[in-house]
């Protein structure tokens, strides 16, 4: 659905885009992990057909955002992380304005519109102004406007930038409900655990380059070196400490003397894992829990980051 090669952008001597290469299949929610300048923005106006690329294309459900830009506008709905609206039109007005836009006749615009807004949760908000609608409400009707010709591509750029909790939930779940849809969608965001939960894919990009893409399970295996496990038990401790002290792959044991676990660094894989565990029950040393801490998704940025410094 969305192929990217060689995609540079350079802006005199600086390169906002180093030869961004990406392919993403239909259907795919891909996530867009960097700090502020590293580049997704820049990738996302140039998907858009806002910006030109120095060098390189890239092509939606094939056809090329250099060579036909008015083609590719057809199939995606684009949302900006900073967005102008109309503040003295009411939503449904607003959404009315942009069909129009797109040339969709006002027949299907009358079922479309209230269609969009039952989709973002602004029903209730039909004959409301703009301005009088708050930062989220806002959010989401500049979603339903990228969605208004039904496009096959979604490029969100922080849709939930500046959005309390609440509304972040409440976008969340309307990009859930767009991936059941099967929309392929891209999204830029700095919170990064609801990129985890959400996308099927994320890229970390950093001074322009994508340095890391897959899965955040491939990722994290990437990225995994020594294990964090922690043991909660019955009983002293001291018992627990000597079998781990014997164990070739265990180092950094750590306790607190008023707490009932101990934490400590496992080199091993998942085989020798399970084998050190039994060996413990083996010994009966009163295990409540065995638990290896998971990586999330702030952890891996930090770390790919850091090592591409």
């Amino acid at each position: 659905m969305i192929e990217i090669h060689g995609l540079t952008k350079k802006y005199g001597q600086f390169k906002a885009l180093d030869n961004l290469e990406l392919s993403l299949k239909e259907g795919t929610v891909f996530g867009f992990v960097g700090a502020n300048g590293a580049g997704k923005s820049t990738t996302f106006l140039i998907l858009a057909t806002l910006l030109q690329a120095t060098s390189g294309d890239a092509l939606i459900n094939g056809v090329s955002v250099r060579e036909n830009p008015a083609e590719v506008r057809k199939m995606i709905g684009y949302m900006p992380d900073f967005f102008g609206v109309y503040d003295q039109l009411k939503a449904e007005e607003y959404l009315d304005f942009y069909g129009a836009s797109y040339g969709i006749p006002m027949p299907e615009r009358e079922k479309l519109i209230p269609q969009l807004l039952e989709l973002v949760d602004l029903s209730h908000k039909r004959h409301s102004y703009v301005d009088e609608l708050s930062r989220g409400m806002k959010q989401r009707l500049c979603l339903a406007r990228s969605l208004i010709h039904d496009p096959k591509v979604l490029i969100l750029d922080e849709p939930a930038s500046g959005l309390d909790p609440r509304a972040r939930v409440e976008m969340r779940d309307i990009l859930k409900t767009l991936k059941r849809m099967g929309k392929t969608i891209l999204i830029s965001s700095h919170i990064l655990p609801e990129l985890a939960e959400m996308c099927d894919e994320i890229g970390v990009i950093d001074n322009g380059r994508l340095i890391a893409h897959g899965s955040v399970a491939e990722i994290q295996a990437k990225l995994q070196g020594e294990k964090v496990i922690t043991v909660r038990y019955l009983g002293p401790r001291e018992r627990l400490v000597s079998f781990l002290e014997e164990e070739p792959f265990v180092s950094n044991i750590e306790w607190e003397n008023d707490k009932d676990h101990i934490v400590f660094a496992f080199k091993g894989n998942e085989e020798e894992q399970v084998a050190l565990l039994t060996r413990a029950v083996g010994r009966q040393i009163p295990i409540l829990s065995f638990t290896e801490h998971v990586t999330n998704l702030e952890d891996v940025f930090m770390e790919i980051t850091k090592g591409a410094d």
